[in-house]
This record gives C-alpha cells, structure tokens and sequence, in this order.
C-alpha cells in the first residue's frame, strides 16, 4: 500500500511540475523590444490613455503568460514557441495617439508576423532594424507622422504580404529593390511626399493592389506592371507620357490615374480589356480616344461599368462604340473639346436599353463643356426628370435651355464661340 500511495504522490507531483512548468515564458529579447516600445512611447511626453492597450503593459508578470488579462489586456499575441520560450507573434496597438520616435526601438522580433502601429502619432525615419523581422507578413504604419526614405530594410522582408505605408510623410523615390518583395499582394504608399518616377514593378508577380496616390511622382508609366494586379491607383500626381498600348495586365479591374499629365491616346485596348470595370483617367492631357477595331463584331469589353475620361482635351467626335458597351451605365466626356452630333447610340443606350435588350442602360451621360451642336435627340424629351443623370450644358445644342433636366451645368456657348 505504501508502494502504491508513494507512486501516486509521485505522479501528483510530476503533474503539478508540468503544469506550472506550462506557463508561457516569453523570450528576453522580446520583452525588452516591448519595454523598449512603451518606453519610446512614454517618453515621447503624451499620457496614456487609462484604457489604452498600451496603458494595461505590466512587466511585473510575464507577458506572453499574461495575454489579453488585465495587465496585458490587448497589443500582442504569442503563437508561436522555440525551446523552452514563448515568441511574441503580434503587436496590434489601438489608435490612442501613442507618439514617440519609432526608430528608437530595436525591433528584433524574429517571429513577428503581425506589426500594426496605424492611426497613432509615431514619428522618425523607418527603422533599419527592421530587417530583422524575417518572418512578417504584414506592416502597417498608416497614418503617423513618419518621415524619411522608404527604407530598404523592408524590402528585405521575404514573406511582406501586406505593406500600408500610406498617410506620412515619407519622401524619394519607390526603392527599385522593392521589386524584391516577391510575395506582396498588397502596397499603400498614398498620401506621402515620394518624387521621381514609378519603379518597374514587374517582379511583383502576386500584387494586387497598389495605391499610390497623392504624391509627387513623376516621369512616365512603369515599363511593365505584375501580371496579378488587380487595382491600380495612382491619381493626384505629376506622371506624364503616354499610356502604353497593352501595358495593363488582363486581371486588372479598376485603373485610376487621374489628375495627371497623361498625354496622347487614350489606347483602344482599355475597352476590349477582359477584366477592366472601373477606368478613370479625368484631369490629364489627353487629346484623341482609339477607337477598336472592329467593334462592331462584339469585341467591346463587356466588363466596363464606368469611364471618365472628363477635362481632358481630346477632341472630335464623340467615341459612339461607347454606347455599344453592353455594361457600361456611367460615361463622363465633359470638360474636352468634342464637336458634333449626339451619337444615336448614346440615345439608344438610354432610350431602349434595359432588361429586354440585355445591355445596361446609361444611369449617368455627362457631355459638358464641349462643342457638340444640333438639335436634343427627341428621346431625351421624352425623359423624367430623376430617371437619368444627363448633363449637356455649356455646348453648342440648338434650343437646350437650362429648364430641361438634362440641360444643366450651364447655357449654351455663344454663337460666335461656336462658330471658332
């Protein structure tokens, strides 16, 4: 009996060890990154916020042991272990305007997948070390007062698959070493200071989606763009040239390059494009639309939903294998230099068009600001007002008086305007 009662006692205790021996330790090298983080933070003057994530940090208790209770009641997770250490794999903060010099801190977290500081006050240059954190997949520095280049310590990070350096005040080019960063899918750099031109961005073969709006960027188009994206933005800069026959990759669905100085052309592939929806390329310099080959043969896409090519200076007759779009419902060429009649396919499109036709009727027709002349098609009289968004003022139309809906946006021109 007392053989048995001391193996149980023995298995009792083996038991007991195990279990306190399952506490998370983290690794001393990541606590101290996160000392070093609330210290930045804490020395950059601003109070805590008394629920802030950052705020609830008590070193007295381990934190990884200590996860989402209230001495660490949010900013990190720890999924991940090595030896006998727990590994911080995430740090979140909340939006409570944390400020401190980002670069202060050492940032060697070699198992951090998730680093999210948006929406806060940080400010410096992007940190050198982070290079380190070889196994990141996501970095979000949205919104802070950040300054400096784009630093290449981040286009080191061989798993990136998200990057949001957008809101900042980042300034230079886009590294060309960026387009080391074979596993990004996602790149926000709007919203900053970059200058010169686009990198080629090629070898980014899984990108989807780049926004890099709002810059100061120059220069012509990228000479290739990654077979994979799908949403390119780049509205609000100084890019100039001309847009590249077949330069956009048939996955891509929405284009965004206005506010400009495109030049030239306006390719004809944008409306045979298999995947394009959105195409938007308003406030450029553009002066003449392609029109498709053989168009008439259906090889018009069938995917495009809306196009503004407005204030632009394209001039000539309006484009009408426009409105033989089978979806497009929404066409702005206001602010150009288009004359002539109103194309009878436009009407068409707004007239008999619908369910029965099969093809998308126009919901918004905007011919502005042009030259066009002659008399309202009769079955835009015959129009609701409320049932189409149609503009045509400040054009050359015999008897538009601005009483009619579809008149507005101001008065005819003068004859003698028209007649130059």
């Amino acid at each position: 009996l007392s053989m048995a009662l001391t193996t149980v006692l023995l298995l009792l205790l083996l038991l007991l060890l195990a279990v306190d021996g399952a506490h998370c330790v983290t690794h001393p090298r990541d606590v101290r990154v996160l000392k070093l983080l609330k210290g930045t933070i804490v020395s950059g003057g601003a109070a805590l916020p008394p629920a802030s994530c950052i705020a609830s940090w008590d070193f007295a208790v381990d934190p990884c042991d200590a996860v989402f209770s209230d001495k660490f009641t949010c900013g990190i997770r720890c999924d991940a272990y090595a030896g006998n250490f727990s590994r911080v794999t995430e740090v979140a903060l909340d939006s409570a305007a944390y400020s401190g010099d980002i670069s202060a801190v050492d940032w060697n977290l070699p198992f951090l997948q998730n680093l999210d500081v948006s929406t806060n006050a940080f400010y410096g240059r992007m940190p050198a070390s982070f290079s380190a954190l070889i196994q990141l997949r996501r970095l979000s520095l949205s919104h802070n007062s950040l300054s400096g280049g784009l630093s290449d310590s981040v286009a080191s990070l061989a798993n990136l698959e998200e990057l949001y350096l957008d809101n900042n005040f980042f300034t230079g080019g886009i590294p060309p070493n960026f387009g080391n960063l074979r596993t990004l899918k996602r790149l926000e750099l709007q919203g900053n200071r970059l200058t010169g031109a686009f990198t080629d961005l090629g070898r980014l073969t899984g990108l989807n989606f780049l926004d890099a709006s709002d810059n100061w960027l120059s220069g012509g188009l990228p000479a290739s763009l990654p077979p994979s994206l799908v949403e390119l933005v780049a509205r609000n800069n100084g890019i100039e040239g001309e847009i590249g026959a077949n330069l956009m990759p048939p996955s891509l669905q929405v284009l965004d390059l206005s506010h400009n100085k495109l030049s030239g052309s306006v390719p004809s592939d944008l409306f045979t494009h298999p995947g394009l929806e959105q195409l938007t390329l308003s406030f450029n310099e553009l002066e003449s639309v392609q029109i498709p080959d053989d168009y008439y043969m259906g090889l018009l896409s069938d995917r495009l939903v809306s196009a503004d090519l407005s204030n632009n200076r394209i001039e000539g007759l309006l484009p009408g294998f426009m409105g033989l779009m089978p979806r497009l419902a929404a066409l702005s060429l206001e602010e150009n230099r288009f004359w002539g009649f109103i194309p009878p396919e436009y009407v068409m499109k707004i007239v008999i068009n619908g369910p029965i036709s099969g093809r998308t009727q126009f919901v918004r027709l905007l011919l502005g600001g042009n030259y066009l002349f002659g008399p309202i098609p009769g079955g835009f009289l015959e129009l609701k007002p409320g049932s189409v968004d149609i503009r045509l003022g400040d054009n050359c139309l015999f008897r538009c008086p601005v009483r009619f809906f579809f008149c507005g946006g101001g008065p005819q021109k003068p004859s003698f305007q028209c007649r130059k």
